[in-house]
């Protein structure tokens, strides 16, 4: 059983969802979190993909784990990776990065008719960098502010920006050119498990540990979107129900940002 998901599925939850987000701005507290405006849809839709999460996406990704050999999970994975090469060379085009997109393209090259169409990475054997970029980083590129902080149905973290940039990046997704719509929809749900199952455990720690799950999870989100951007870290603030660090990275857990 395979979900019915289309390009232009997509663009409709994520346009509702924005447009909600938009509704409801201003049903916030004067103790909201600046970086997190609209928390109670955010919230709202995080409980819900939780519960997708919980009913669906994991089981199957933990019976994907368990009867996949990890040879074949590997190849799979490198296969999506091998796709998302061809729009990351779009992107450094876009931003005026000649060599990150030139080496994009020839990772693509190189996979896709050396490595079996991808399954196999041979341009990291031939270190060949990988670059990886989407349209919301692209936005940013030219000047375009991230936003607040925003929670998709099914897509879960992001900004309004980036779920702006996830518009195009659907259509630039060599996926989502598959004219066979079974094929399209298998495809599409193969890599929704993949990714499920390589965060299994993290998100076997989130269950073990004492903590509220939305606000860990937004506050990683937003330590890392600062990380990839370039942003200045933002003022640390007193915070009991976080760990000290990040589990196997060594770094503090991510403080309570401010908006960009």
């Amino acid at each position: 059983m395979t979900l019915k998901i289309t390009p232009g599925s997509f663009l409709r939850w994520v346009v509702a969802a924005l447009a909600l987000a938009l509704l409801q701005g201003c049903a916030t507290g004067p103790n909201a979190n600046p970086a997190d405006p609209l928390e109670p849809f955010n919230r709202t839709v995080f409980n819900f993909n939780d519960g997708v999460d919980r009913a669906v996406i994991k089981p199957a990704a933990t019976v994907y784990q368990d009867v996949t050999p990890a040879l074949v999970r590997t190849g799979v994975t490198n296969f999506f990776e091998n796709i998302s090469d061809a729009w990351s060379m779009v992107n450094n085009a876009l931003q005026f990065k000649p060599e990150a997109s030139g080496e994009s393209f020839f990772r693509f090259a190189v996979n896709s008719f050396w490595g079996l169409g991808g399954v196999l990475d041979v341009a990291s054997e031939m270190k060949i960098p990988k670059h990886r970029e989407d349209f919301g980083r692209t936005l940013g590129y030219w000047g375009v502010a991230s936003g607040p902080y925003l929670v998709l149905p099914l897509l879960g973290p992001s900004t309004v920006r980036d779920s702006v940039g996830s518009l195009v990046d659907t259509q630039g997704n060599l996926v989502n050119r598959v004219p066979d719509v079974p094929v399209r929809n298998s495809l599409i749900s193969l890599r929704a498990v993949d990714i499920r199952a390589s965060f299994l455990s993290a998100g076997d720690f989130l269950e073990q540990a004492s903590l509220d799950k939305y606000s860990f999870e937004r506050d990683i989100y937003l330590q890392r979107h600062r990380s990839r951007t370039g942003a200045a870290a933002a003022p640390t603030e007193e915070r009991y129900d976080l760990p000290e660090a990040v589990p196997g990275t060594g770094e503090p857990a991510a403080p309570t940002p401010t908006a960009q």
